[in-house]
């Protein structure tokens, strides 16, 4: 018992090692840029539910391990904030407290809102936090990102319905909308 936890915390601190030392990210400057001007794109790459219920389902899978239903970097899955209006696209794993069965739309956080304040502030060490209060949604009460010097991001929400969840990721500049035909 004892060789097997030594080889998973030895596995462990080599993947943590490996993830940090690999880890790029665009310049501080610009990110301050990016954030005061409050038009930029939270882009997901990992989700983390922090309801062990669901954890323990997913890890109890067989041939699907939960690391893989978790990484979101395939996909475009994105918190887009613009001058006026903030647009939401995220899965959700966890447990919602009001479901409307047979509603397959509202299984994941997917809103557009044009009502919504945004605090933001820095920290000693840089880091940002940028605190969004939805306030024309029912489902989402609150998104709360801490944007790092480099680029990267953690994003949490807390919803009325459910259970709160968090996001790992980066930012980038919002592309130029086209104008419609």
């Amino acid at each position: 018992m004892k060789k097997y936890l030594s080889i998973i915390l030895i596995s462990g601190f080599l993947m943590i090692f490996q993830s940090c030392s690999s880890q790029k990210g665009a310049d501080p400057q610009a990110v301050g840029m990016l954030v005061g001007s409050q038009d930029f794109s939270f882009h997901a790459q990992r989700a983390n539910p922090t309801n062990y219920d669901v954890i323990n389902v997913m890890t109890s899978l067989p041939n699907a391990p939960a690391t893989r239903i978790l990484d979101l970097s395939g996909s475009n899955y994105s918190v887009d904030l613009r001058k006026g209006q903030l647009d939401m696209a995220l899965p959700y794993f966890g447990r919602v407290f009001n479901p409307s069965y047979g509603n397959t739309t509202q299984s994941g956080y997917r809103l557009t809102s044009k009502d919504f304040t945004v605090n933001t502030s820095q920290n000693k060490k840089g880091k940002w936090i940028v605190k969004i209060k939805v306030n024309d949604q029912s489902t989402v009460d609150e998104i709360i990102m801490e944007i790092y010097k480099n680029g990267k991001a953690f994003t949490s929400v807390r919803s009325n319905d459910r259970q709160p969840i968090s996001y790992d990721g980066y930012i980038t500049k919002n592309e130029a909308e086209k104008p419609q035909p």
